[in-house]
């Protein structure tokens, strides 16, 4: 059965999709049946992967309300053992037309349960905010993977999603535990990307992924031509970063638990 995780953070911008997008594809390289699952109404994730937003007929949003079944949704990639649902600005009706509907935290998980014995792994990319969908993909996930950019005021906001975190485990999900997690936008040459991974690692300990994702141009432009890194350039020292980091889950045997 897949072991799902969920990449969120409320701060935009802080490398979810680009992390997304490209651990999927490790991990599939690394021969793991994975999924990755676009919940976030921009679809980055999906035009990531190559995808036409504008062209889909069925996106998660018609898994969500029940217009569709998940193994109607999956589209096949460039990498073989990667698979995506999509998304795109439809979306944005889950969340207005669950807002009276008993049980709406949970709908992602009962739509998730009929894809998870198809996977390995399941990654759901979050929007960059603490709303229903990202609440509904903490409830589906068994970790959290959480992108932390090695930039100025990068620790604000990390303390409300950990007690976001834990009023989750309390209440809709007691099986959610931090995966990790994951510095990225990480540049050697400044004494500010030093600082903050240095803060995080004593704030967090264990909680921090030994691997780090470097500031890389390859990693930026590979979006724009619809290609996880690995496709793009498979040589750039962000593509390896990304292989590192899928390493490091497949070997991680003991999840971690916010303390």
């Amino acid at each position: 059965m897949a072991r799902i995780f969920c990449i969120a953070n409320q701060k935009g911008g802080v490398g979810k999709t680009t992390t997304a997008v490209n651990l999927a594809a490790s991990l599939a390289a690394a021969e793991k049946r994975t999924l990755l699952v676009d919940c976030d109404p921009q679809a980055n994730a999906t035009t990531g992967m190559g995808i036409d937003k504008q062209d889909l007929d069925a996106t998660l949003y018609h898994g969500l309300i029940g217009g569709a079944d998940g193994t109607q949704l999956l589209h096949s990639t460039d990498i073989e053992a990667l698979q995506i649902i999509p998304s795109n600005v439809e979306l944005i009706g889950f969340e207005v037309e669950m807002m009276d509907t008993s049980g709406r935290e949970s709908v992602l998980r009962t739509f998730l349960s009929g894809l998870q014995d198809r996977f390995d792994y399941i990654l759901l990319d979050c929007p960059p905010s603490l709303n229903l969908l990202t609440v509904n993909a903490m409830t589906a996930a068994d970790a959290m993977l959480i992108p932390l950019q090695c930039e100025f005021y990068a620790l604000e906001g990390l303390s409300q999603l950990l007690q976001t975190i834990k009023r989750i485990q309390q209440g809709l999900n007691t099986r959610l535990e931090i995966g990790g997690i994951l510095l990225t936008m990480f540049d050697k040459r400044t004494n500010l990307s030093h600082q903050v991974a240095e803060d995080a690692q004593r704030y967090f300990k264990d909680l921090v992924f030994a691997t780090t994702i470097p500031r890389n141009i390859r990693l930026g432009e590979a979006p724009s031509f619809g290609k996880p890194i690995l496709l793009y350039d498979a040589a750039s020292i962000g593509a390896q970063s990304y292989i590192h980091l899928a390493n490091e889950i497949i070997n991680q045997h003991s999840p971690l638990s916010v303390s």
